[in-house]
């Protein structure tokens, strides 16, 4: 069998010299920054999506303005952004945009827990420029509750029905915790699981270009059928929402016990659906596909790959680097 051609970018297109030295630290001294980053602007671009629509429903339900959003636009703007995101940082840092997934990979592949800090950052400062540029809005819909009765503003501003409940989540007024926790551990296990089932390598439906897409299919379905009784799925977005509420509006905007709930369930769910997959669905007897043997190839080929000579009469990869560069993807 014929070796490929194996050809870089900078085989064929050159770079400023400034982009070039940059390049050179940014794969060795400063490639933590540059993951960094990357989760940053991922949680940025999903949280910047979901929380935009989603505060739009909520201010066009109290100024009584039609078509400004829904509920079905609000969980197609959520997985617009996961699409949008996963595909932006994946490349760079995985592009796992969620504590809880972070966390699974701590325990199952030895990451470092930092990017969970990273993810939060983004949610926080999305929410805080979304209310820059809404505030004229928002400062309506204040004024609007305030004019429909002495406490109905206070009484609405920190529920979902109220402009702070599109940024920091809180419960519907008289719900159920217990219900309301069932509802999200359940949502936040078969989110993980579509997200463990688009990471394995060996799932021959879901092909590497594809995973994006699916994962932020089943963020939409559970926004669509799920968000009403409450729904955070990610700690990322809910923790970075909680602060920007206190930031914006005190202590008053805390959220109470649902305030813990919606913050950490996601990572227990997650981890039992890891546990779940990796017990009855993934199977390392399995073959790789193509499509997920040729990611993990060209990323075993990067020209700056730390402490990798390349070889270009070696075609076969060793069992050791398959499981190797396969976590690293």
């Amino acid at each position: 069998m014929s070796t490929p051609e194996i050809v870089h970018l900078n085989d064929l297109q050159s770079r400023n010299r400034v982009l070039e030295r940059w390049e050179k630290h940014r794969h060795t001294n400063v490639h933590w920054f540059a993951e960094c980053f990357a989760e940053f602007i991922g949680v940025f671009l999903y949280v910047y999506a979901g929380v935009g629509s989603q505060l739009l429903f909520i201010l066009g339900n109290i100024l009584k303005e039609q078509g400004l959003s829904s509920i079905f636009q609000t969980g197609a703007a959520y997985a617009a952004g996961i699409i949008f995101a996963v595909t932006l940082a994946a490349p760079v840092s995985g592009g796992h945009l969620n504590p809880g997934i972070t966390i699974a990979f701590c325990l199952t592949k030895g990451f470092s827990p930092v990017k969970a800090i990273r993810q939060i950052l983004g949610g926080y400062i999305a929410c805080l420029l979304i209310y820059v540029q809404y505030h004229d809005l928002i400062k309506s819909a204040e004024g609007a509750l305030e004019l429909a009765g002495p406490g109905t503003l206070d009484s609405v501003l920190f529920t979902p029905q109220g402009p702070a409940g599109a940024f920091g989540l809180y419960a519907p007024p008289g719900s159920n915790l217990g219900r309301i926790f069932l509802n999200e551990f359940v949502c936040d296990v078969m989110i993980a699981l579509v997200i463990w089932c688009c990471l394995d390598p060996t799932n021959l439906l879901v092909p590497p270009f594809a995973g994006p897409c699916v994962i932020g299919l089943v963020y939409a379905v559970a926004v669509w059928g799920f968000s009403v009784p409450g729904l955070a799925t990610n700690t990322a977005r809910d923790v970075g929402g909680r602060l920007a509420v206190l930031t914006i509006w005190g202590t008053k905007a805390g959220g109470g016990k649902y305030a813990a709930l919606a913050a950490l369930t996601n990572i227990p769910a997650t981890l039992t659906a890891v546990t779940l997959y990796e017990l009855f669905l993934g199977d390392s007897a399995r073959v790789i596909s193509s499509a997920h043997l040729e990611v993990i190839r060209a990323h075993q080929l990067h020209a700056r790959t730390p402490n990798r000579v390349h070889n270009e009469s070696d075609n076969i990869l060793t069992e050791k680097e398959q499981t190797d560069e396969v976590e690293r993807v």
